[in-house]
């Protein structure tokens, strides 16, 4: 490979960290703009559009091999106007072209690589290429000939190709309203889920295994529902076989991506902001469900990798950080048997290689070959209350040991060369890590991750907001750009809401009134429901895309429903509830065809089956025995309840105009008073604990 000189391109001036690390190809890429496509029209040429990400391994492994190379580089000049786009800035093209690629190979992924006309046409979509032809994949030293003989000799044919393929991606996104959801659709999914569920290792389907947490908070919901154990039990097989896995951070803590194979033990080493949000989320109701404290130890365990790696000093949370260093996958994060006996004295050596199942092959085999490199990826085979018996030591003292072990390699790990960290700040994942923080706080009890919550939001309203309730989508060295999208209002208004219920602070709620008017306004299609991805004043694309399909994050439709939901039931507004139902009608062919892909709509569709909770307290936020009420009722799983909160005092007078129906609604004695309603129905109100929790289900307190 002929490596470049420093030569920079159009790139030089950009925020992401994808695109600038693209800054010094020879290839002479342009963002996404106006200029390229001008450029294009102008020189008569097509564009080579490639999408990836910043710590996408195979982004990484197609600049170091094609990109980077001079040859390579000459043909893509010659023949191409080349754009980059960074899929995480700019999600709306991503999807227009991953629909594409999909609709035609049948698969997809990144770098997803376009080739297209200077009116965005598409007329010829792959994924990774190689440099020059393997097994069976087309090069780029091959394919760009082809296409360039093909574009100077054969255009009208690539141009009819082109044309075909733009009507059927019109025709796919053409979605019609159908008929309402029917409640059987809980039991189909859960029966979907089930036939795919992994007994032995948790998770779904074989390898590559992914988390998908939003199939562990609906299967939460079906237990609740159903009182059936077995969707508790694959939950809970499935947070623990994953925190024993290679697929969590022994040392550092936190999730990678995914597994490449079925037992967890080898991670796509990324880690993404919003997988760490979403699971944070799934152990801590898991934590409510059970009570059991080993889950509340790990979200805990979530939220300190988040906080002590991924949080900026202004509040904001960053993106991910990347599976690569040293251009090797994975190198920051696997051992050898000797860097383990040289960092640890013997006997703790010799215990924790046990423990982590370290030898002196490796359990880490290099992707190329398959041959096991002698480096090791630290994970459980059972346990820690199984490893313990398995050694004879008593569990606190093993416990005890794993935790001085891992600060000592924890320590040595970080003189390494770390991976790239993407600290761009998003507002959608930024919106799902303070909706995570915000409902442990309240669920365990700790002020302090409400107040992280608080910071992170006090930095979207600060940095990625306009004056006119506006978001704008990421935020990086001191630049906000790019017009939010529908997951960046959806998700904010998710955190909003459960930042509400964990502070008691009204203006977290009139704040998500004020995004969901915006939504409703500038996103709803009115012709054939549901929300659009892009605002009505967005840049055009092939199409207008609309999507309820729940992937590595849940769709912005999804999220609005549920928000929908307890936003009506917040405030009595049964408008926002049509909208909700409106969403579930809008998809309706797409959900019955496809229930496994939809599991956080049906969380959402859950809620409106019900049973359902309103509970409205009244009192002093001051007093003790508000705080007790409260500390008990976000200690139960509750799922389907929303609570507001009128302050005895009246200090908060704007709740009365929020939701009108709390108005006349005082204490008992001037002792914090509960209301609660069930399914439309309201009880006497009551200020006794146990009365307050018998009429929500539970046993009374010793």
């Amino acid at each position: 490979m002929n490596k470049s000189k420093v030569v920079f391109n159009h790139l030089q001036n950009e925020k992401s960290p994808y695109l600038l690390q693209h800054g010094e190809n020879p290839v002479d890429w342009y963002p996404w703009g106006k200029d390229a496509f001008k450029k294009a029209r102008t020189e008569d040429k097509p564009i080579f559009l490639s999408i990836g990400y910043a710590t996408c391994h195979w982004c990484h492994v197609m600049e170091h091999e094609s990109f980077e190379d001079e040859q390579v580089a000459k043909l893509l000049n010659e023949t191409f106007v080349n754009i980059k786009v960074d899929r995480e800035e700019r999600p709306d093209v991503d999807d227009v072209y991953m629909t594409v690629c999909q609709m035609l190979t049948g698969s997809g992924g990144w770098p997803l690589t376009i080739m297209m006309t200077a009116d965005k046409i598409p007329f010829f979509v792959a994924t990774y290429l190689p440099k020059e032809n393997l097994h069976g994949r087309a090069g780029m030293l091959e394919l760009i000939p082809r296409v360039r003989e093909l574009w100077e000799n054969q255009r009208n044919e690539l141009l009819a190709n082109a044309n075909k393929i733009s009507e059927a991606l019109n025709q796919i996104s053409d979605i019609k309203p159908d008929i309402d959801l029917r409640r059987e659709l809980l039991d189909e999914s859960f029966e979907m889920l089930n036939r795919n569920y992994d007994p032995q290792y948790g998770g779904f389907g074989d390898a590559p295994k992914f988390p998908t947490a939003h199939n562990l908070l609906f299967l939460l919901r079906y237990w609740k529902r159903t009182e059936n154990p077995k969707p508790l039990k694959m939950v809970e097989n499935t947070l623990q076989k994953m925190r024993q896995g290679g697929l969590f951070d022994q040392l550092g803590f936190g999730f990678h991506r995914y597994s490449t194979d079925r037992e967890w033990r080898v991670p796509h080493f990324e880690k993404m902001l919003y997988d760490q949000a979403l699971l944070a989320m799934a152990y801590t109701e898991a934590f409510q469900a059970t009570k059991k404290d080993v889950y509340k130890t790990i979200a805990e365990e979530i939220f300190t990798y988040v906080l002590g790696d991924m949080t900026d000093a202004n509040g904001g949370f960053y993106s991910a950080e990347d599976a690569d260093s040293e251009e090797e996958e994975g190198k920051f994060y696997v051992w050898t048997k000797n860097e383990i006996d040289e960092g640890l004295e013997k006997t703790e050596a010799d215990l924790i290689k046990k423990v982590y199942n370290i030898t002196p092959e490796g359990n880490y085999k290099e992707e190329s070959t398959h041959r096991k490199t002698g480096s090791n990826i630290l994970y459980l085979q059972k346990s820690i209350p199984e490893i313990a018996a398995d050694l004879n030591i008593k569990e606190e003292v093993l416990q005890k040991i794993i935790q001085s072990v891992r600060a000592k390699l924890f320590n040595l790990r970080k003189r390494r060369i770390h991976p790239l960290k993407d600290d761009k700040i998003l507002t959608d994942w930024n919106g799902l890590m303070i909706a995570a923080l915000a409902k442990a706080s309240r669920a365990f009890g700790k002020q302090a991750y409400a107040e992280v919550a608080e910071k992170a939001t006090e930095f979207i309203f600060r940095c990625l907001m306009d004056g006119d309730n506006k978001l704008m989508h990421r935020y990086r060295d001191g630049e906000a750009a790019i017009q939010g999208y529908l997951d960046d209002y959806a998700f904010t208004i998710w955190g909003l809401l459960e930042l509400y219920e964990a502070t008691c602070k009204e203006s977290y709620l009139e704040k998500a009134l004020e995004l969901n008017d915006v939504v409703i306004k500038q996103f709803w299609d009115d012709k054939d429901l549901g929300f659009y991805f892009t605002a009505d004043n967005a840049e055009e694309l092939l199409v207008r895309k609309k999507s309820i399909y729940d992937g590595a994050v849940p769709s912005g439709n999804s999220v609005m429903m549920l928000n929908l939901i307890r936003l009506s039931r917040l405030t009595g507004r049964l408008e926002y509830e049509n909208y909700a139902n409106f969403i579930g009608k809008a998809f309706s062919t797409e959900i019955h065809r496809n229930v496994a892909a939809c599991s956080l709509l049906f969380s959402a569709f859950d809620f409106v089956v019900g049973p359902s909770f309103e509970i409205v307290f009244v009192a002093d936020d001051s007093h003790q025995e508000f705080d007790i009420m409260v500390e008990s009722l976000f200690s139960k799983y509750i799922p389907n309840k929303v609570v507001i909160y009128k302050d005895l005092k009246d200090r908060m007078p704007g709740i009365s105009k929020i939701a009108n129906y709390v108005k006349d609604m005082s204490s008992i004695e001037g002792k914090p008073t509960a209301y609660i309603c069930k399914n439309f129905q309201c009880e006497l109100p009551t200020n006794n604990l146990n009365k307050m929790l018998e009429m929500l289900g539970f046993e009374p307190l010793d």
